[in-house]
């Protein structure tokens, strides 16, 4: 059973979605590829009230790491790529190329955009963080003013 629910944020509404493994989803509303509930979703608040507290706490500025139960539906690569992720410190950015260079797979740049693109649960496993190896902001699922407000809100509290 996937269970989910709205949440109002800085960047938008968000989609976040769950199950009894822990939260599988967060979509923003706009973006490459908005999420939509399926038709056999249920959408109730209390099976996700720890994601949503910890949500909002991240946007208060009270939150710094996610401490979660995730289900992720990827690859061994794909799960490789956001297990790094989530080592990023808070505040801070890295290239995709330092990334790959992380995993040790330091040509795999490139596949790991395309991980970083596949993230299910963005601002849990911190995509926004990574940018390109110029220092610009590059793509991003919920846009690339999404991006910049997470990491604007990230300096402002650091």
């Amino acid at each position: 059973m996937i269970y989910y629910q709205y949440m109002k944020s800085p960047v938008g509404k968000l989609l976040v979605a769950g199950n009894d493994k822990g939260t599988c989803l967060i979509s923003f509303p706009k973006g490459a590829n908005p999420a939509m509930p399926e038709s056999d979703w249920v959408k109730k608040r209390n099976p996700l009230q720890e994601v949503l507290r910890q949500l909002e706490a991240y946007f208060a500025g009270k939150l710094k790491a996610f401490s979660l139960d995730i289900c992720l539906n990827a690859t061994p690569f794909q799960k490789k790529v956001l297990t790094a992720l989530r080592q990023v410190p808070y505040g801070e950015t890295i290239s995709y190329g330092e990334l790959a260079k992380n995993i040790g797979n330091p040509k795999a740049s490139r596949a790991v955009g395309q991980a970083n693109a596949r993230n299910p649960l963005p601002i849990v496993i911190p995509c926004h963080r990574v940018i390109g190896s110029s220092g610009k902001l590059t793509g991003f699922g919920g846009g690339i003013e999404v991006k910049q407000t997470l990491l604007d809100l990230e300096q402002k509290y650091r």
